[in-house]
């Protein structure tokens, strides 16, 4: 495919990421842009990832509905390569399974279960925002005697998966505005090119009211909220910027609130999408107490171990000594009944992500928005 073409492909997902559309036909529709830009086999495996841990929230493919439960084992307890976290870990964000086993493929399980379903190659590309969090991670495959996915390949999906990751971001946040789960779920507020509310989702009134400088009644926005609305116009004018715009603002009550803009393509107007949600660094920090009775450091270690940081990575992380983080690991192993920290992220992943990867795969099937993070059930 030509230069001129991919970046025909770019323009087209980035244009995609803009619509204000739901995950599963954001994934469908950029399948079939990939498919032209990058050729795979059958069909790519979406996922989204919770930024905190790493771990998967949901899945989609095509051809695919359900994750086999043998996968999801092997993922977390099984001894392999070219493992999402693992490359969501890594400087590049991509790997192929033939670069990843030194070009013996055969010598990874996964090669063995991917070969059953016909697929012989495997690329995993994960979708980071320019700021750094990782919201996702696509797994692309080809047969066998297909050329190997090379360079050019790999430097477009890098070049993509900025912009698939705010496209992720925002339909995750657009999905859980429109159908909140719980009582501290996002509202959601739609504003026009000309500053006036188009739509609100019922939760996002005691929200707005609790920012400052604005007046419901009276249809005045919040001074954060303009801002926000404007950067994300401002950004619209600018496609390949890939990002949101954000915002974090102390409310009248106390609590630190986030503000999430993204423009809305349309021909007819200029609109744009304001979600407004509690700030909290996500929501496995409480699950871990509530669940385990973590303490505060304990937490931090747990979710460093999730996303793959050996003992010395996490010392570093945290300026302690190797020797305080082993000692803090064997509390969360006595906490959490486990031994080892596989067991600790296959355990955390079975009880609390799992049931979150199950719920999305039949919202998916339901047309419902999809969800992110870990089940708090």
């Amino acid at each position: 495919m030509s230069g001129y073409a991919k970046e025909r492909a770019s323009d087209r997902i980035a244009t995609l990421t803009r619509q204000g559309l739901d995950l599963v036909t954001l994934w469908r529709e950029s399948s079939e842009i990939l498919r032209d830009a990058v050729p795979y086999y059958q069909a790519p495996c979406w996922y989204t990832l919770d930024p905190a841990s790493l771990l998967v929230t949901s899945h989609f493919n095509e051809g695919m509905p359900e994750l086999p439960q043998e996968w999801l084992a092997q993922e977390y307890y099984g001894d392999d390569v070219n493992n999402l976290a693992d490359v969501a870990r890594s400087t590049r964000g991509i790997s192929t399974l033939h670069d990843a086993t030194g070009g013996n493929p055969a010598s990874s399980p996964r090669w063995h279960e991917n070969m059953t379903m016909g697929g012989d190659q495997e690329l995993i590309a994960c979708l980071r925002t320019r700021s750094g969090e990782v919201w996702g991670a696509v797994g692309l495959y080809r047969e066998s005697g297909q050329p190997l996915f090379g360079d050019e390949d790999q430097a477009f999906l890098r070049s993509i998966a900025p912009v698939l990751a705010a496209g992720a971001r925002n339909s995750l946040l657009l999905g859980a505005a429109t159908d909140p789960e719980g009582s501290d779920a996002p509202g959601l507020i739609v504003v026009t090119g000309n500053w006036e509310i188009e739509s609100a989702t019922p939760g996002v009134e005691h929200w707005l009211r609790d920012l400052p400088d604005g007046d419901w009644e009276t249809g005045r926005l919040p001074s954060a909220v303009l801002a926000v609305a404007g950067q994300a116009l401002r950004t619209a004018t600018y496609p390949d910027a890939g990002e949101v715009a954000v915002s974090r603002v102390m409310s009248r009550s106390g609590r630190w609130v986030v503000l999430h803009g993204t423009s809305l393509v349309s021909s007819s107007s200029r609109r744009v999408a304001v979600i407004v949600e509690p700030a909290h660094p996500g929501r496995i920090a409480p699950l871990l107490m509530s669940a385990y009775g973590l303490t505060e450091r304990e937490q931090e270690i747990t979710r460093l171990v999730l996303q793959g940081n050996s003992t010395t990575d996490i010392a570093e992380q945290l300026v302690v000594s190797t020797h305080t983080v082993q000692q803090h690991l064997k509390s969360v192993f006595d906490k959490t009944g486990v031994r080892s920290r596989r067991d600790l992220v296959g355990k955390i992943f079975f009880a609390h992500y799992e049931p979150r990867v199950r719920d999305n795969e039949r919202r998916a099937i339901d047309g419902q928005p999809l969800r992110g993070g870990p089940s708090e059930a």
